[in-house]
């Protein structure tokens, strides 16, 4: 058990250093407005697909999806397969719309389908809070973990992090982001395979044994959890792959880290081509994780147990104690991968957002595409900055409750505001007014869900189901009624709604 060493350090930070570097390769001096926002042009669409992938696999997942399958079963993989019902209704409902419309963000879509700039600032404020949030978790978590491994200082930790992925994000707008996190993904992609085979082949059966412990050993599903309960209240296999999938939609449709990849393309085919293969990666990733928790339990069925063993350290552990010197390094180095990927998407989103969504609305007079840059610039700057601060108070101070209870607010959020979506783009009645009552409804039965409800009435994978049936139910008669009421026969502008999205082809 060597631990981590010097070796691994200079890895670590070689590592660190050429992310840097290929930002500020793949960034231009001169960027005009919408290109530090959408990019130039010039990034293929297989890089933009792995940055995708990056984005959604967040170092919390790489730390409890081996977590999971080491210490439980395989229960939470079927939320992977959620993908294969994202994916599609993505690509055939959403996709289309929006290369048409060729969106600025993802609330443009709800200002051009509503016409409402309230609802455009609206869902932008809601997705702000939600990814400062979870770039503050995302940066904690991870150097928490690398901390105690490697005896750095958490805070240094979290300052490097955090430093590295505002300059690029800064100086090379969304090209730097999407080529530093294609390098990011790759890394992670590569070191995680290598690390299930080399931990197989520590085993003593290889494959066989752990492949016994699925079948055999009750590690695949437990006998009391159901495949399929006709109560979609409750916990089953069934709800899991339909509430994962309905949750990834979200963050396909609604969350502006995920939609400004499509906006770098009007080219359906492209934007098809980033989906699948996004969507393969994801559930291949999830599918090595949990290999890799299941070869953790029998490998330390057959060997002495590291230091640090708890449940969510355990992969990081095996990786610092039982990897040969320089792969520790670049494997601790993925861990870290994965939240700068995470960390400089949210600081280009956020800032696009506030620019294009916020600033640009309320602001009378036109901003010009070098003003624009400017304010994203320094909206990435001072949003890094806030994100550092927060997670070192989190790292430092005893807030646990507070992270659990904005850990799960910030689940809510894409939850509430797909909703607003999918009443716009399949229906072709609904307006401003129903779609402001439809998100005040959803807000209030799921905030009513989440905090005064018991956690075991219902089922956590139910909650996108509830809230996107509430949206309608809701949105479509207050639309109707305020229809009645004013008169109102106007109808969607061209290319908002599934139904009208390809006339005038």
């Amino acid at each position: 058990m060597q631990g981590f060493t010097i070796i691994d350090l200079i890895i670590l930070i070689v590592y660190l250093a050429a992310v840097l570097f290929a930002g500020l390769h793949f960034a231009k001096k001169e960027m005009k407005g919408k290109e530090y926002f959408k990019g130039d042009g010039t990034v293929p669409w297989w890089v933009t697909s792995v940055s995708i992938f990056a984005t959604l696999l967040s170092p919390i997942s790489f730390l409890s999806l081996a977590g999971n399958s080491y210490a439980g079963t395989w229960i939470m993989w079927f939320a992977q397969l959620g993908m294969l019902l994202a994916i599609p209704l993505t690509i055939r409902f959403f996709l289309p719309v929006y290369s048409k419309l060729d969106i600025d963000t993802a609330y443009h879509y709800l200002e051009l389908r509503f016409g409402s700039k309230g609802l455009r600032v609206l869902g932008a404020v809601m997705f702000i809070i939600y990814q400062v949030g979870r770039m503050s978790i995302i940066m904690y978590l991870p150097c928490m973990v690398l901390g105690s491994l490697t005896g750095i200082n958490v805070n240094l930790l979290i300052v490097i992090m955090g430093v590295i992925a505002i300059i690029y994000s800064y100086t090379g707008g969304l090209k730097s982001v999407l080529w530093t996190d294609f390098i990011q993904g790759s890394v992670l992609l590569i070191g995680v395979t290598f690390a299930l085979v080399f931990l197989i082949a520590h085993i003593n059966g290889g494959v066989g044994a752990v492949f016994t412990a699925l079948t055999e050993g009750g590690k695949f599903l437990a006998p009391d959890q159901p495949i399929f309960d006709p109560n979609i209240l409750k916990d089953s296999v069934f709800i899991m792959i339909v509430g994962a999938g309905l949750n990834t939609m979200g963050s396909y449709v609604s969350s502006q880290d995920i939609v400004q990849r499509f906006t770098t393309t009007t080219d359906t085919k492209k934007l098809n081509k980033m989906m699948l293969t996004n969507g393969a990666l994801s559930i291949f990733i999830a599918t090595v994780f949990y290999l890799i928790g299941t070869g953790l339990y029998v490998f330390y069925q057959q060997n002495a147990l590291p230091p640090a063993a708890a449940q969510d350290q355990i992969f990081a552990s095996y990786i610092a104690f039982e990897l040969p010197v320089g792969i520790t390094g670049i494997l601790l180095a993925a861990i870290y991968a994965a939240s700068q990927s995470t960390l400089s998407t949210g600081l280009n989103s956020v800032a696009s957002s506030w620019t294009l969504d916020i600033q640009a609305r309320l602001t009378k007079k036109e901003l010009s595409f070098e003003k624009q840059t400017k304010i994203g610039q320094y909206v990435s700057l001072v949003v890094g900055v806030f994100a550092i601060v927060v997670s070192m108070v989190l790292a430092n101070g005893g807030v646990k409750s507070a992270y659990e209870w904005f850990n799960g607010f910030m689940g809510l959020v894409l939850g509430i505001l797909i909703g607003m979506f999918i009443l716009g783009a399949f229906t072709k009645k609904a307006n401003t007014f129903g779609a402001a009552a439809a998100f005040i409804a959803a807000t209030i039965v799921m905030v009513t869900i989440k905090y005064f409800v018991p956690a075991d009435a219902v089922s956590i994978w139910s909650y996108s189901i509830i809230s996107i049936a509430v949206s309608l139910v809701v949105g479509m008669p207050a639309s109707l009624i305020w229809r009645k009421l004013k008169g109102d026969t106007s109808v969607p502008a061209l290319h908002t709604t599934i139904y009208n999205v390809h006339e005038g082809e």
